[in-house]
């Protein structure tokens, strides 16, 4: 159960406020709030506890949010601020998992949290929620560092979107982790010998190992020190001068190196990915006497980065790229196109009449509509990203293609759409817009795109109208 102390409503605490009726108080008169969740009776199948910064006008709007991520099983203790001032007086005092801002908000300018977030130097996850985003603005949020944008009416998928974005956070977190307790001194290295997570090794200045501990005999599959001390598996690393400049950094440097990453080979002949940060070690009259090596596997991480980058790139039920992954590539293609000089091309498709095909036929029938379009999309050249746009609504963007293939291009995937033998019977409206003919940014692009396509639909709507009247008079 939620409780409630000072005042009845909705089931949240709120700490610092007088007895009042929220609805008549606009938040900017309003101190900072802050909201928590009493403690489960038990932790099963809860997440562990989330601090939220929210910057928002309305408390409704609020804790609509929270009720939606209660109901995910997430222990929230949320603090609600209205003005910049109080934005920024918080991130420099608490310490947040996740910042949601509201969008348009009064007395804010467009960019304004994301600007003072970056300002913090605060690496915190910020999605924008609100009962409208236009897409250029959403394409133009994430482009600038947004984790995600949520509209009101689709706030369900706000714990999604919550999870994704504080596994990508912790991901990040152990990246850094690593890199900082790979930097180590020759003190490090002596209090790391014992140590069962780091591999070290000394070797000579031709890199034959001198001495190894069991870590990293472990992590190379092999059965004992000494059989690992007959294999001199670093001596390519040491013997080439680039590769030992990247690893030790330059002969006498002071300061740290990061390490790097290579790809190896256990006893087994499996590979994995190592993290190699290493030091030099002198001698009693200041000579070069040897090498000193910590390693670190990376292959789980690496796999675990590479599934996290994918789920938060694919739309879950087509398997195209998510809008998300869309905005992306965009902006990879219009800085290529700047250096290349050459322009590639956005169509926009919508699936015409969704809504009547999931009321005649139902919701099932109206998903798997959504997968044919998806089908006919992924037989694109490789260069090409097909991506799930909207609810009802593709792009594919198509590198080093000017309007006359691009219009080609969609006529064919109309085609296929149309003749894919299936039931019912499909079909699209398109938009075609190519860069840098009808815009050099991302929400230009979209624009007229997006017009083309609605102008496209409207042709047809009139078209439908005009042959049903004349089916009428007879």
């Amino acid at each position: 159960m939620l409780r409630i102390e000072t005042f009845t409503g909705p089931a949240w605490q709120w700490e610092g406020l007088a007895p009042v009726n929220l609805s008549l108080v606009p938040m900017a008169s309003t101190p900072p709030a802050r909201l928590k969740r009493d403690a489960p009776s038990g932790s099963e199948g809860r997440h562990p506890p989330l601090h939220i910064l929210f910057v928002h006008s309305h408390i409704a709007e609020v804790e609509r949010c929270l009720k939606v991520l209660d109901k995910l099983h997430f222990t929230v203790s949320a603090e609600v601020v209205a003005t910049p001032e109080e934005f920024t007086e918080r991130l420099c005092r608490g310490a947040y998992d996740l910042v949601v801002a509201e969008h348009p908000s009064p007395n804010w300018r467009e960019r304004q949290a994301l600007e003072l977030l970056h300002l913090s130097n605060r690496q915190i996850p910020l999605i924008f929620i609100g009962s409208t985003l236009q897409r250029e603005t959403v394409a133009d949020f994430i482009t600038r560092g947004a984790y995600d944008c949520i509209e009101m009416d689709h706030i369900g998928h706000l714990p999604v979107a919550v999870h994704r974005a504080l596994d990508e956070k912790a991901l990040r977190d152990d990246r850094d982790r690593a890199k900082n307790g790979l930097r180590h001194s020759e003190a490090r290295y002596r209090a790391l010998a014992g140590n069962l997570s780091y591999g070290i090794c000394r070797c000579d200045l031709d890199g034959k190992f001198l001495e190894v501990n069991e870590a990293m005999v472990k992590m190379l599959g092999y059965a004992s020190r000494e059989e690992l001390l007959a294999v001199n598996l670093v001596s390519a690393l040491i013997q080439d001068s680039d590769k030992r400049t990247r690893l030790l950094g330059q002969s006498g440097q002071q300061g740290l190196v990061d390490p790097i990453e290579i790809e190896c080979k256990r006893k087994d002949g499996t590979t994995l990915k190592i993290q190699f940060s290493g030091q030099e070690v002198m001698g009693e009259q200041g000579e070069l006497d040897a090498y000193e090596v910590i390693t670190e596997d990376v292959t789980k991480q690496r796999q675990l980065e590479d599934h996290l980058r994918q789920q938060a790139a694919r739309d879950p039920l087509t398997g195209l790229a998510n809008y998300r992954r869309l905005v992306e590539v965009l902006d990879m293609e219009i800085k290529r196109s700047e250096r290349t000089g050459r322009a590639f091309a956005l169509l926009l498709f919508d699936l015409d009449g969704l809504k009547q095909i999931n009321d005649r036929h139902g919701h099932l029938i109206g998903s798997h509509a959504l997968c044919r379009v998806a089908d006919a999309l992924s037989f694109c050249r490789d260069i090409d990203t097909a991506a799930r746009y909207g609810g009802d609504e593709f792009a594919v963007v198509l590198p080093e293609t000017g309007v006359e293939a691009a219009n080609q291009v969609a006529q064919r995937i109309c085609e296929g759409i149309a003749n894919d033998g299936m039931e019912p019977l499909l079909s699209v409206s398109i938009g075609v817009a190519v860069y840098p003919h009808d815009g050099e940014r991302i929400e230009a692009l979209l624009r007229k795109a997006d017009a083309a396509m609605y102008a496209m639909k409207a042709k047809k709507r009139e078209l439908l109208d005009t042959r049903q009247r004349v089916a009428g008079q007879t």
